[in-house]
């Protein structure tokens, strides 16, 4: 087991390292405790690894994750999957920094994917989970290939009534509180002291690195500007594809299974 790995730790039984789920509490490099879990493909075997980050308000045990899991691997040619709790979600400790910090938690997960055996790991991340993914590729590189589904193209974001709550329960106490209590997630309350580099920005660093932009037409938060954004800043790289569903709302609550499915084939062919 890398030594990222502490704590909990759990591999029934095969001799090779997809062989069983799995899950475990990982270390980031900050020093936050990321709990993450391994569902191998139903055909095991395979050698690719998606690792899934999920948006805020998400987490490991949510069924809208859970379901994203089960969907990628079912089936031959299948990749297995690595999904956990960002820092002040689920069973992860911290809080949570709404897509600065997060990258070292995403990095974590890719490494931990990395230890178990698999040879190309792809990220696909699902609004804050994918600004994220997009910005950990950049950041961090490693990765084999990113889809980012409802992702926001920049920052600080208002132009929707549903933004404009997210920035209530992110910016002011009682907003937090709701946050902790009624949402299951944990805030930071201190603001950016530096401004993360924003995933439109990002994007423009990928180089050669497959990106994959899919947003909803009936997307309540982020309007088609921010996607049309993204894969305009990858495009001149000449390995960005642009998918505008219809009548798909945001993120992994609303993605159906078919979407699912094909974001996960195209992840499993991109080179």
């Amino acid at each position: 087991m890398d030594a990222a790995a502490k704590g909990l730790t759990r591999n029934r039984g095969g001799a090779r390292p997809w062989s069983a789920p799995a899950e475990a509490l990982l270390l980031t490099s900050d020093g936050v405790r990321i709990h993450a879990e391994h569902r191998p493909a139903d055909r095991s075997g395979s050698t690719v690894a998606v690792v899934v980050a999920h948006g805020f308000t998400g987490a490991v045990e949510r069924p809208a994750v859970r379901r994203a899991a089960r969907v990628l691997t079912a089936g031959d040619g299948r990749p297995g999957v690595v999904t956990f709790s960002f820092r002040g979600h689920g069973r992860s400790e911290g809080r949570s920094t709404v897509g600065d910090r997060e990258v070292h938690d995403l990095e974590a997960a890719v490494g931990w994917a990395r230890s178990l055996g698999y040879r190309r790991i792809v990220t696909l991340g699902f609004s804050m989970g994918g600004a994220v993914a997009v910005r950990h590729a950049a950041l961090y590189g490693g990765v084999d290939a990113v889809a980012a589904v409802s992702a926001p193209a920049r920052w600080y974001y208002r132009g929707t009534v549903p933004m404009r709550r997210l920035h209530w329960v992110v910016m002011r106490p009682l907003g937090r509180v709701v946050g902790r209590l009624g949402l299951r997630t944990r805030i930071d309350p201190q603001e950016w002291v530096d401004v993360p580099v924003p995933p439109v920005e990002a994007a423009a660093l990928l180089g050669v690195v497959p990106l994959l932009v899919v947003h909803g037409d009936s997307d309540p938060y982020f309007p088609l500007d921010h996607p049309r954004s993204l894969y305009r800043a990858a495009a001149p790289n000449g390995a960005a594809e642009l998918w505008i569903e219809e009548g798909f709302g945001h993120a992994e609550n609303a993605a159906d299974d078919g979407l699912i499915e094909r974001v996960g084939e195209w992840l499993t062919r991109a080179r």
